[in-house]
């Protein structure tokens, strides 16, 4: 203080009375009109900030673009915008630009890097980190975790064995990045190492176990802590995470004697030391999901009826498992409680109607829903293209472009779907068009422009589509190009890319064997047939389902064999269905066999009481043998039973 007052007296002295009094007004006027600079400063980050907590990234960049005066606080929060939204050039672009960093402007920078994945990434982020002038733990850690997240965990150790101070962050870092490159034994070396452990720590390494499938380890370590620690530590993000692994593997006794361990309040009784952790609503939560997991909805109900607290989790995971099992009942009940039912609780409900057929409900459901996602518009879609209404989910598809909604893989392949079943061809190549500019292929989406260019009649498109798939190709690949050959009519094709399949080991499905069965039928290979539903059953052991006997009544019928036909519907484990009964009435048909077609004809009547077909194809081959009474009696017939004979018709592709 004397010091500042011998410094003015000085000023004083040295430029008189009249200067001093000038300048001195001057540095009060500079100093509060800073003062005020500070502070509308402080209130245009804080602005930039909530635009960049909520997203509003463009909102965000043209209020940073309007001030005069920005400070590094500014630059980083603009900085920290982009890097959290991906946008890691534009990050870059700034903080070259930055007239003066802090070290938060590097690390923000490097993290963003880091988040990038890849080589080039991770090694800007070096050649960043090197540059950097002053270090903190924060930019070590960040680096580190950048190494391990990129599987370079030579690098990683070689950054935390330089490391002059490390926290319990570096350590933790360390030591998940070991056990998500499938390093077990050097995760636990550094984890006995480490010289203090937190909460973190330990839900780290029994996560971390249970992901390289050592679950009964990670019981281990985390009981064996719970006995070191003398229950003061807080363990129960571990022991939830524990029970959800139990869960995962259908432990369920397990499960439940762990979460029936867990304290329900801090003070034990019987003069036990107090514990620092008890069950939460996480807890509860993950005991239910362990219950569904396996199917027992009344033990988990019974949980979420005992529950004193419930969040939003506890009441979607009710409502989504009965909406999965098709009880819209209790969902209902469980909807219509629900405090604040969030976009979660409207589209299990959706999809639940849905799954079950009643697609009226389920538009109801997504006509009222507030604030649409996109997981709406694609449940409702999926569910009409799923129940066969395949205009109404392509006219739900066009609602949500007008709409300006962006569809990602999930919309774009249910359409797909649906012009696969509309045999649209030129609606089909526009959605394979916006496939190509909006997402990056995947196999499902392949899989959905393979069928839905073999049911248009494109087979060469559909096989095009096969072949840019090269090494990516699941087994439902494989069934699309093989149905896809067959439906056409190419059945030595289909036949050559069953034997290529197999060939590539990749094990045939049921759905294989229903397009293998076809594509025999259409070629008249009878033999071949017989002996493709025999490697069925023993060699890959599938158990023949009702359309592996349609497809061998067809092979052997079609081709002249209808006694072996019916003799193989009377040895069926099922009541036969509709399509077992045509293929013989179909294999009657071509060889004239008017006894066994009456008994075909007859069921099918009796399946399908309103349609005409089974009654005028039997009425025509009774005409052609010239068994003209017969032919009347079933003219009778449909009279009698008011059966009318449905009009032809046939699909018109319009522009």
């Amino acid at each position: 203080m004397r010091s500042l007052k011998r410094t003015f007296l000085w000023m004083k002295l040295q430029w008189g009375a009249s200067n001093y009094g000038s300048i001195i007004g001057s540095l009060k006027k500079f100093s509060s009109s800073h003062s005020g600079e500070n502070l509308d400063i402080r209130k245009w980050n804080k602005k930039i900030s909530n635009f960049v907590r909520n997203g509003q990234i463009n909102e965000a960049r043209r209020l940073f673009d309007t001030l005069q005066y920005r400070n590094t606080v500014t630059w980083n929060s603009m900085i920290s915008g982009y890097v959290k939204n991906r946008e890691i050039l534009k990050a870059r672009k700034l903080f070259d630009e930055m007239p003066q960093r802090d070290v938060v402007s590097w690390n923000l920078i490097i993290s963003g890097y880091v988040s990038s994945r890849g080589s080039k990434q991770i090694e800007e982020a070096r050649y960043l980190f090197d540059q950097m002038p002053v270090r903190d733990k924060v930019s070590w850690n960040t680096l580190i975790s950048g190494y391990a997240r990129n599987g370079k965990m030579n690098e990683a150790l070689d950054m935390f064995s330089r490391m002059s101070e490390r926290d319990t962050i570096s350590w933790n870092t360390m030591i998940t990045g070991f056990l998500q490159n499938g390093d077990v034994v050097r995760a636990m070396e550094l984890f006995k190492e480490m010289p203090q452990r937190d909460s973190a720590s330990i839900s780290a390494v029994v996560s971390g176990l249970i992901q390289n499938g050592k679950l009964d380890e990670a019981a281990k370590v985390l009981f064996e802590i719970k006995s070191l620690c003398n229950g003061e530590a807080d363990l129960i993000h571990a022991y939830n995470t524990l029970m959800a692994g139990y869960g995962q593997c259908g432990r369920i006794v397990e499960a439940r004697r762990l979460f029936d361990h867990i304290p329900s309040h801090p003070d034990v009784g019987r003069g036990e030391k107090q514990v620092s952790f008890v069950k939460n609503v996480v807890s509860w939560n993950s005991m239910m999901m362990c219950y569904i997991k396996v199917g027992d909805l009344s033990s988990a109900r019974e949980l979420f009826d005992d529950m004193l607290e419930r969040d939003v989790i506890s009441w979607n995971t009710m409502i989504s498992a009965y909406a999965q099992v098709s009880n819209l009942e209790e969902a209902a009940k469980l909807f219509y409680e629900m405090p604040n039912p969030d976009s979660q609780s409207w589209n299990s409900m959706i999809s639940g109607y849905a799954l079950s057929g009643d697609l009226e409900l389920a538009r109801n459901f997504f006509d009222k829903t507030p604030n649409k996602s996109l997981v709406s518009w694609n449940s409702m879609i999926s569910g009409y293209e799923q129940n066969g209404e395949h205009s109404e989910a392509v006219g739900l598809f066009q609602q949500l472009l007008r709409e300006s909604e962006r569809p990602d893989k999930h919309t774009l392949s249910a359409v797909l779907s649906a012009c696969a079943g509309l045999s649209a061809l030129h609606l089909g190549m526009q959605i394979h068009q916006l496939v190509m500019k909006l997402v990056i292929a995947d196999i499902p989406i392949n899989n959905s422009l393979i069928t839905m260019y073999s049911r248009c009649g494109v087979i060469l498109d559909a096989r095009s589509v096969f072949d840019e798939m090269t090494f990516k190709r699941d087994v439902v690949s494989w069934n699309s190009i093989i149905g896809g050959y067959a439906y056409n009519g190419f059945a030595l094709e289909a036949l050559k890319f069953f034997e290529e399949m197999k060939s590539k080991n990749v094990k045939p499905t049921h759905i294989t064997f229903v397009s293998v069965l076809s594509a025999c039928a259409h070629a008249g290979l009878v033999e071949e047939g017989r002996r493709q539903f025999k490697s069925m059953v023993y060699e890959y052991g599938i158990e023949p389902l009702m359309e592996h006997f349609a497809s061998l009544v067809d092979v052997v019928g079609r081709n002249g064999y209808v006694e072996e036909a019916m003799d193989l519907i009377k040895t069926m484990p099922y009541e036969p269905d509709r399509a077992v009964w045509g293929a013989l009435l179909g294999a009657c048909r071509i060889h004239n066999n008017v006894d066994f077609a009456k008994i075909a004809a007859e069921a099918l009547m009796k399946l399908e009481p309103e349609s005409s077909a089974p009654y005028v194809m039997l009425h025509s081959m009774y005409a052609d043998a010239g068994r003209w009474e017969d032919a009347t009696r079933v003219r009778t017939m449909m009279q009698t039973n008011k059966i009318k004979k449905q009009a032809a018709f046939s699909w018109i592709g319009l522009q």
